[in-house]
């Protein structure tokens, strides 16, 4: 029998500004609402319809904590109170931004199948006006588009008894009221209200594990020490030391706390942020009563003194026993190809049950030359990012795989804790600490490999180019001003907690060539935010050095805002919804061709592409282009086919 050891991974950044003066508006960005209406309950509600299907939902304290905050305290994100405010009050201002920033979702699975949502997209991009009731179906659309598609299609019964639906504002389709607007919201709220009790209650009867994070998601390794680091990227450099080993330790440990909180028990497991352990983790995980941890297989082929062979399955699809004095902890390491197939790969079939029978069957053919019968096959993906390129919220593809899964007499799916403490009920052995081989030096890495650096997992992602660097010193520069005031997270909780926020790693991602969100400055100006609010947490003005943007500011062309003119010296960014092809040309100069890069992701809201032209000289002449779109789901009639010619002029 060969176990199959899923988790699905669900997390947002910390877009709260807490020192906002009050609770409405104070969230920047509206991802942890819109991300609850469409992936965390009903990701947990459509495991409970297959109950032989057994797996684990890492749910990480900061994404916890913006719910509870959105539910029980009154917080609000500038979306969402933009959708609340009646048309009649709005500004110019806020007239534009709903105009620029309620069309930010998928064109193809989110916007072009509503007939009235994508009227409005190409009255947007074809500059025409909007009345009162255009905006008033624009506020309402945002919104409906990011529900699940179970909430579009039927009412549907809540884990805490409340019944959630806006069938009947789909079938209504357009000439909202505000009434309706205000009735659709509280529709969200009711479903954010049942997220944390789902969770609890599926992991109550025993067929989901909840697995948590470290508080604010930070890179473990990274916080203990960044000269342990491991960068192999040409040119990267490590940044002044950063070593404070007791934040990591207080990171792990408020999640353990808050944990117990919500679910009325200690968590048993952690998937540390990004898969990110080193050697010096196991102590912080074991001596918080963790029993496992997960990383990918790329960690397990770089540890020890010679590395594993991590593509033979008796080697990859086991725990193993991770050891630093006295402590200890089990380690699962994923397997790479078959959570990235799900990841970005079976999104492409057109159909889905063959999708999930070539997952099954890839597994099958992994786990044939195990010399074992009890081979765990450790499958780790997001769990919210990978659904906005599937059709249908990924809905069919989820329910064809749970379907097949439940169904199929070689496979059993389990709990990380399953496997390891047994289920006598379910034919299932224990497999104890004591009995698991050792992994020797468990190396520093994460489950990426950094673009543009040698072969392996590391961490540079988050450490090593010039920007990334210059936000670790802005950091430790923080860290030991509340060292030089003597300041405990006793004496000034808001500092440390700010601190902490801006030991995440979210905004590292973003900083450097390496990754990309569309949007690098938005999550700049969080960073710099939270550092901020450390000298407010100590009654102190933030030095003007915060003020300085980390990341160079671009100016981004979308079909919903389109700017006419860029700077010299200045790069454009044009940006669209789905995938193409961009061709254009400056002046009388040759045209040109290329296809846009994937950007962004569930931390910059939606999957966007994009090309970044320039930066340009002064007398260049103005820049033309045409977009094509590429996407396979494209009927060659939307606004994003036209390939229309749009220029924007090179000049002050």
């Amino acid at each position: 029998m060969i176990s199959l050891a899923l988790l699905w991974h669900q997390h947002q950044p910390l877009y709260k500004d807490p020192a906002h003066p009050n609770p409405e508006g104070s969230y920047l960005e509206p991802w942890v609402r819109l991300h609850a209406l469409r992936d965390y309950y009903s990701m947990a509600a459509l495991v409970a319809e297959y109950p032989g299907v057994h797996l684990t939902i890492n749910l990480t304290p900061a994404l916890l904590w913006q719910i509870e905050d959105y539910t029980e305290r009154g917080a609000t994100d500038q979306c969402l109170e933009l959708t609340r405010t009646p048309v009649s009050s709005l500004d110019w201002d806020q007239r534009d931004e709903i105009l620029s920033s309620f069309f930010d979702a998928d064109w193809h699975h989110q916007i072009f199948p509503h007939p009235r949502y994508k009227e409005l997209f190409e009255q947007r991009s074809d500059g025409y006006s909007f009345s009162e009731q255009d905006l008033r179906d624009l506020q309402m659309w945002f919104n409906l588009a990011w529900f699940g598609r179970e909430f579009h299609n039927g009412e549907i019964e809540l884990i805490t008894g409340e019944e959630a639906s806006v069938r009947r504002f789909v079938q209504q389709g357009r000439s909202f009221s505000r009434e309706d607007i205000d009735a659709m919201i509280e529709e969200q709220y009711k479903i954010m209200r049942a997220v944390i009790p789902l969770h609890r209650a599926l992991q109550d009867r025993g067929q989901i594990e909840v697995s948590t994070t470290p508080f604010y998601h930070p890179i473990l390794p990274l916080l203990i020490d960044t000269d342990q680091a491991t960068i192999d990227r040409p040119g990267a450099a490590h940044p002044a030391r950063f070593a404070f080993p007791m934040d990591a330790e207080a990171q792990v440990a408020s999640a353990v706390e808050k944990y117990k909180e919500w679910f009325g028990r200690a968590p048993r497991g952690m998937w540390p942020a990004e898969g990110a352990v080193s050697q010096s983790t196991v102590p912080l995980f074991a001596g918080h009563g963790i029993a496992w941890v997960a990383t990918d297989q790329g960690v397990l082929a770089r540890s020890g003194r010679w590395g594993y062979e991590v593509d033979k399955p008796n080697v990859l699809c086991r725990p193993y026993r991770a050891e630093e004095g006295q402590e200890q902890v089990s380690v699962f390491f994923r397997d790479t190809v078959l959570s990235d197939a799900v990841g970005f790969h079976y999104h492409g079939f057109s159909d889905y049950r063959e999708a999930a029978r070539d997952f099954l069957h890839r597994m099958k053919e992994h786990c044939a030359h195990h010399d074992h019968d009890d081979a765990v096959h450790t499958v780790i993906l997001d769990g919210e990012n990978a659904w906005g390129a599937y059709r249908e919220d990924a809905r069919p593809f989820l329910h064809a795989f749970y379907g097949l899964l439940e169904e199929d007499t070689e496979v059993r799916s389990l709990t990380f804790s399953e496997y390891l403490d047994g289920n006598s009920d379910r034919g299932i052995p224990p497999h104890p600490l004591d009995q698991q081989e050792k992994v020797y030096n468990l190396y520093t890495g994460s489950w990426i490999d950094e673009m543009g650096s040698a072969p392996g997992v590391d961490l540079g992602t988050w450490i090593g180019e010039p920007e990334e660097n210059r936000a670790w010193e802005l950091l430790l520069t923080v860290r030991e001003a509340l060292d030089e005031v003597e300041a405990t997270l006793a004496s000034h909780p808001d500092a440390f907690e700010a601190l902490y926020r801006a030991e995440g790693s979210d905004w590292f991602w973003w900083f450097g060539q390496d990754q990309d969100s569309g949007n690098d400055a938005a999550f700049d100006d969080l960073f710099r935010m939270h550092l901020k609010n450390v000298y407010r947490g100590l009654g102190l003005d933030p030095p003007s050095e915060l003020d300085r943007p980390i990341v160079s500011r671009d100016v981004i062309w979308t079909f919903t805002y389109p700017v006419d003119r860029v700077a010299p010296g200045h790069c454009l960014v044009i940006q669209t919804n789905c995938p193409g092809e961009l061709t254009w040309w400056l002046g009388e100069e040759d045209a040109r061709t290329e296809a846009l890069s994937l950007v962004g992701g569930v931390m910059a809201g939606v999957r966007r592409h994009h090309a970044i032209l320039g930066p340009f000289e002064d007398g260049s002449g103005p820049l033309h282009f045409r977009f094509r779109c590429t996407d396979r789901d494209c009927d060659g009639k939307g606004l994003c086919c036209r390939e229309d010619e749009h220029i924007v002029r090179v000049e002050q």
